[in-house]
């Protein structure tokens, strides 16, 4: 069976057997054991096989891998510009953002270089998402109406310092200037 199948296969299922207080009570709180847990209350109800709850994970787990795998590879694609944009190594970049510099700074002069390079790459990983059929064409040009916005703003702001998370005081008890939201990365391109 393909992966699409036995998801709405698991979804009817799940509609048509399972009341909102045994979802609940499959909730353990723990994420990924919440598909397993559902799952096994339909094999042993007999609404799905073993083999079919096996398989509903199996896709599960090759769809979260395949997603990481994107993302990492969409990420390394932008370091690749900023390096090479910026004509410094990744590391130089990280220790420098590290002491709390922000991308805006260290690119100096180069800085509206910097932002059209990054916003090239997000739109060309935005693009390769519509052709994937991972987005709509409507979804791309609403993501790339926001690019130059989001990596200008992710440019010219500050990163924690190393080790800090944003909205918690750091170890000397004093709370962040900038708020947690600006910390977020920009480059949301696919969700696999």
């Amino acid at each position: 069976m393909n992966k699409k199948l036995i998801a709405t296969i698991a979804t009817v299922a799940v509609a048509l057997t399972v009341s909102s207080s045994a979802i609940a009570l499959a909730d353990n709180g723990k994420g990924k054991d919440r598909l397993g847990s559902l799952l096994s209350g339909l094999v042993a109800k007999g609404t799905i096989t073993q083999s079919q709850a096996d398989a509903i994970v199996k896709a599960q787990t090759d769809a979260m891998a395949a997603g990481k795998a994107a993302m990492e590879t969409n990420r390394a694609a932008v370091d690749a510009v900023v390096t090479a944009t910026l004509g410094i190594t990744a590391d130089a970049i990280k220790a420098r953002l590290k002491a709390g510099e922000s991308l805006a700074t260290i690119a100096g002069a180069k800085k509206d270089t910097l932002i059209a390079a990054i916003t090239a790459e997000i739109n060309r990983q935005i693009d390769a998402a519509v052709v994937a059929g991972k987005l709509t064409a409507a979804q791309g040009a609403e993501r790339k109406a926001k690019t130059a916005e989001n990596v200008t703003k992710r440019v010219n702001n500050l990163r924690p310092p190393h080790g800090d998370k944003p909205g918690r005081s750091d170890k000397n008890g004093a709370k962040p200037t900038q708020s947690p939201a600006a910390y977020k990365s920009v480059i949301k391109v696919v969700k696999a």
